[in-house]
């Protein structure tokens, strides 16, 4: 579904993003880890062409995007949720949901907004309340529900856990589970590194820019050196693989 090759972000001095190769198969949960500074974000930035990548190719159902714009990759099927949710707090709820559908003309929009609600009952109780009112976590299904309404194949998800209570976050990787079985494949940047290996087939480590480790979610999972990096503050080693 998505292949990346060789993909560099370079910002003035800052090289980013390191020939990174990554692929998400139709159906998969795909997480990528790494700490602060990673370039996890700078990635998921250039997927979803925020950022002009300075070397390498992004395809998407077969289809080179690299050179196109973010309407284009919503268009055409890629979504993201970004870090820190930026809903439109001076918005209602609904008129947040309704900037999902800016792209859509099929006539079904009505109907899909009333599934996002039926999935997700709080902001259907909050619909016209201000979405400056929601808690973090309802504001965080309010961004995912605003990207589901632009009837993506594939969501981009960076850091979706960050800042919610234990008892949403739960909730979070309970409805990235629930989406993906509905057929949704799934990018996933997380520092939760427990739950994202849980939810995901595979992942990719990222370090200072590079793939520095590449495997199934449950080898990672098993990666005594993942543990180290990510539980005792250590660094992936170069020699890891990619």
């Amino acid at each position: 579904m998505l292949e990346v090759s060789n993909l560099d972000v370079v910002y003035g001095r800052t090289h980013a993003v390191k020939s990174v190769d990554l692929r998400v198969e139709s159906g998969e949960i795909v997480t990528v880890l790494g700490a602060n500074g990673a370039g996890k974000t700078s990635l998921l930035r250039a997927l979803h062409g925020a950022v002009k990548p300075t070397g390498g190719k992004v395809v998407f159902e077969g289809r080179n995007l690299t050179s196109q714009s973010p309407a284009a990759r919503v268009a055409s099927g890629m979504v993201l949720v970004p870090e820190g949710r930026q809903i439109f707090v001076s918005m209602t709820v609904h008129e947040n949901l309704l900037m999902g559908a800016y792209l859509r003309r099929d006539g079904k929009e009505a109907r899909d907004l009333g599934a996002i609600y039926d999935r997700f009952p709080n902001l259907a109780e909050r619909k016209y309340a201000s979405a400056s009112s929601l808690s973090g976590g309802e504001q965080q299904m309010l961004a995912i529900g605003r990207a589901l309404v632009a009837r993506p194949r594939l969501v981009m998800l960076d850091e979706p856990s960050l800042g919610l209570s234990p008892l949403f976050v739960e909730r979070l990787f309970g409805l990235l589970g629930e989406l993906n079985r509905d057929g949704i494949s799934i990018l996933l940047v997380e520092q939760n590194t427990t739950m994202a290996l849980e939810v995901a087939s595979r992942g990719y480590v990222l370090e200072l820019g590079k793939v520095v480790l590449e495997d199934t979610a449950a080898a990672l999972a098993r990666n005594t050196a993942l543990t180290e990096a990510y539980l005792g503050g250590g660094h992936m080693p170069e020699t890891a693989g990619a």
